[in-house]
């Protein structure tokens, strides 16, 4: 039987998928991998293990397959990855010069504030690159660390150092890291993420390299969605496969639902990704969103590009509530906690951990609660966390009809495993006032990278993977149920919890110098009988 694979790294977890010429998924695994937080609003990943569960989650897989289907041949892998994420390793050793600064980090908050004075606007790079000046974006993390990493400034001085996204990184493994002659490759999509590709050229742009301080030899080539980039070459069993597909997670679901020009999808992940096709047109935003590339399915084609509006907090946010709160024993339990009430009791949300992204682009709010009672239950919290993953929805949905100049979007195809919430799904149609239709087959990230890598090799042609192929009429619609002026009312109310959350990055600034003071600080006095003496009673704050 022949087949293609797809790796998909997402930010939590691995997974690789095998699907046939169908587009039925054969067989699939997943492996996790952890999470390090440093201190408050940083997150690491470690690059090893990325690459650890990526073999893991292969060999499974193909052992698993094997078992099921008997021999198999498989034709070509493709890859999708957690975009933004970024990656500097050793040209020489082959080693990751430091962590992986994930892409939801906001380490970088001082770097974008000089920036942006400096430039004068935040949004001075949007001409050529699409993005407003962010955390959220590849540039201010290796500036970051070409800034405070000794190692990664002298590799970098040394010619050694190497600079990509979770992709490349892969990539360079794939085909035999230091000591094979790995490739270090990015495509489009993923380089479009970094603030440093001209949009329009589809190349890195010098002066925007030197403003930030990045030597080109630390690039990878930039190469289409859909092409062969080499073969793997180290042992297991995708040996000898070519490579031959790459797009970032978010592009990468929009081509495995197959959205036309004017059609959009959400990804319901970590975080939460509206992408609308504006096709050939390279549509500049000037609500919040950004101009980003859809696809490039071949290195001759032309480019499609998309509006796109990126929310931190969607999954994350879930599992919030079960690691961090223990309001829910299980991610599952947050659709049966919510349906536990009629509605949030007056009770919103914004989980803004580390800012907010599309369409405010406030790195300085924090997470709020307001509205609370003594009527408030931690249901009534953990249904304001669900609809407030619906509400920056419709915020970015209001943001791409501007943007787009469009009417009404016709219905939202939705994927990602948040969607699997039935609530969540129907509270999204209900505030969006548009259908909401789920496909069977959930994971379209890798059938995107899948499709993407067989149309590089001709197992599919675009034809047949955009039409022949296409399946949207197929799943679960969600209708709305509530009247839009019953929407409208509780958007204005979310809208004035949002503001509450703006500029509130001070409140954990210096928490360690806090804790010292509080380690350092003498204890209160007590009488022999242990109680406070009257004069420490007696002070102010006591």
């Amino acid at each position: 039987m022949e087949c293609v694979g797809a790796i998909d790294q997402g930010t939590q977890s691995t997974r690789f998928v095998l699907y046939d010429k169908q587009c039925q998924p054969l067989s699939s695994s997943q492996v996790e991998f952890p999470q390090i937080y440093p201190r408050a609003g940083w997150v690491e990943q470690d690059p090893l293990a990325i690459w650890s569960s990526v073999t893991e989650a292969v060999q499974r897989t193909m052992e698993s397959a094997q078992e099921q289907h008997g021999e198999l041949r498989l034709m070509a892998v493709g890859i999708t990855n957690q975009r933004e994420t970024t990656v500097v390793w050793d040209r020489n050793t082959g080693q990751p010069l430091y962590n992986a600064i994930v892409w939801l980090d906001n380490r970088t908050a001082d770097v974008c504030h000089k920036m942006a004075e400096q430039l004068g606007s935040r949004d001075y790079f949007r001409p050529v690159t699409g993005l407003p000046v962010s955390t959220y974006f590849s540039a201010y993390k290796l500036k970051w660390l070409l800034d405070n990493v000794p190692e990664v400034a002298a590799a970098a001085a040394e010619g050694r150092c190497c600079f990509g996204t979770v992709d490349s990184w892969l990539i360079y493994q794939l085909t035999g890291g230091a000591s094979g002659g790995g490739l270090h490759l990015t495509d489009v999509s993923n380089a479009c993420r970094t603030n440093l590709m001209e949009l329009a050229a589809l190349a890195w742009h010098e002066p925007t390299l030197r403003l930030f301080g990045v030597r080109p030899d630390m690039l990878p080539q930039i190469r289409s969605n859909a092409e062969v980039y080499g073969d793997v070459t180290v042992d297991g069993p995708l040996r000898g496969v070519p490579i031959a597909g790459c797009l970032g997670d978010q592009q990468a679901a929009m081509m495995g639902q197959r959205c036309a020009v004017h059609e959009a999808k959400n990804t319901y992940g970590t975080g939460c990704f509206m992408l609308l096709n504006t096709g050939s047109e390279l549509v500049q935003s000037s609500h919040g969103l950004l101009s980003t590339l859809a696809f490039q399915l071949g290195a001759d084609a032309a480019p499609s590009y998309a509006l796109e509006g990126s929310i931190a907090i969607a999954g994350q946010g879930i599992s919030w509530l079960r690691d961090r709160m223990g309001f829910i024993a299980d991610a599952a339990d947050s659709e049966a906690v919510a349906s536990s009430v009629q509605d949030s009791g007056g009770v919103y949300l914004v989980p803004a951990f580390g800012g907010l992204l599309a369409p405010w682009w406030q790195d300085d709010a924090r997470g709020v609660i307001v509205g609370l009672t003594q009527y408030s239950t931690k249901a009534h919290i953990v249904r304001a966390m669900l609809e407030a993953i619906c509400f920056q929805t419709l915020d970015v949905m209001l943001a791409m009809q501007q943007d787009a100049d469009c009417s009404q979007l016709r219905i939202l195809f939705v994927d990602g495993g948040a969607s699997q919430n039935n609530l969540l799904m129907q509270m999204q149609a209900d505030i969006l006032q548009v259908p909401v239709r789920r496909p069977t087959h959930l994971e379209t990230t890798s059938l995107g990278a899948a499709l993407a890598a067989g149309i590089g090799v001709g197992f599919w042609t675009v034809e047949e993977a955009f039409q022949d192929l296409k399946h949207n009429t197929g799943g679960t619609l969600f209708e709305p149920q509530i009247t839009a002026a019953a929407a409208s009312r509780r958007h204005a109310k979310w809208k004035k919890a949002v503001q509450r959350s703006f500029a509130l990055a001070d409140l954990t600034r210096d928490l360690d110098d806090d804790s010292e003071q509080r380690d350092d600080a003498a204890p209160p006095k007590t009488l022999a009988g242990g109680k406070e003496s009257a004069a420490a009673a007696e002070q102010p704050g006591s």
